[in-house]
């Protein structure tokens, strides 16, 4: 009587191992005496016991953080890059048997395909052109996994580290580059104020009138200062008549004016 207990307890543990709750996003590897048999999941799974086993794989995308590399650059320059990488495994099958362990053997490729395409780059390629280098990894990283089942959806450069001496030097360059943009647009600025100045002028020039308003509109802002004092000077129109009045008399035009004592004596009142 005890041993039939005993019997169906052993029974009644071996069914309730048996089955096996399989999440929507696993998928579960069955193996019957060591050998592949199948995928199974989602849901409630019944696989035998002692003579099967099964490992349950997830679907779901997996972000992978990829340990920063000390990489030489192709003009000779020591950087600190590391990257992340998305991916996810297509088809359970492969990625148990082909592989061991798909997650270090995807970070361990990840890693060494980062060093092999930022060291045959220049610094400048990889501070500007990262889409193209993240696309060149998303392709080299994915060739590589796809034997095991894995999908490498996106590969991200995250951080690029320059050395001290190096980020002064490109601080140096950007100021540089700032101060010659700033003396291009002041010239380009010179260059214009010049040209409308040579505008204004041959107007004036054809208006010798407008001279005239330029100069009382000057006089008018000039007094809008609180300044102690204003010399300006008298244009030399005003003087014109004097000085030709002058010349006619010196030439003898203009007979002088008569002496007092030729004058008649004024009349008696």
């Amino acid at each position: 009587m005890e041993a039939g207990i005993v019997i169906l307890v052993i029974v009644i543990v071996l069914l309730v191992n048996s089955l096996k709750i399989v999440t929507e996003f696993r998928r579960g590897v069955v193996l019957t005496l060591g050998k592949y048999s199948g995928i199974k999941g989602p849901g409630v799974v019944w696989i035998w016991p002692i003579v099967q086993t099964m490992r349950q794989l997830d679907l779901r995308v997996v972000t992978l953080d990829v340990p920063t590399q000390e990489v030489i650059t192709k003009d000779n320059v020591t950087v600190k890059v590391n990257a992340v990488v998305f991916f996810k495994v297509l088809d359970p099958k492969k990625a148990y048997i082909e592989v061991e362990n798909f997650d270090l053997a995807t970070s361990q490729i990840s890693q060494t395909t980062m060093r092999s395409v930022c060291g045959n780059s220049s610094l400048d390629e990889i501070l500007s052109h990262r889409e193209r280098l993240n696309d060149d990894l998303q392709s080299i990283i994915d060739a590589a996994t796809d034997p095991w089942g894995i999908k490498v959806l996106n590969v991200e450069l995250k951080d690029v580290e320059l050395p001290i001496e190096m980020q002064r030097a490109m601080a140096k360059q950007a100021e540089a580059e700032r101060e010659r943009r700033a003396k291009v647009i002041n010239a380009q600025g010179e260059f214009q104020a010049s040209a409308k100045l040579a505008e204004a002028a041959d107007v004036i020039g054809a208006h010798p009138s407008a001279l005239q308003l330029r100069f009382l509109q000057t006089l008018t802002e000039v007094s809008s200062e609180k300044n102690s004092t204003i010399i300006f000077p008298i244009p030399l129109d005003l003087f014109e008549p004097f000085l030709d009045g002058y010349r006619k008399l010196k030439d003898g035009k203009v007979p002088p004016p008569p002496k007092i004592e030729d004058m008649p004596p004024p009349p008696e009142a």
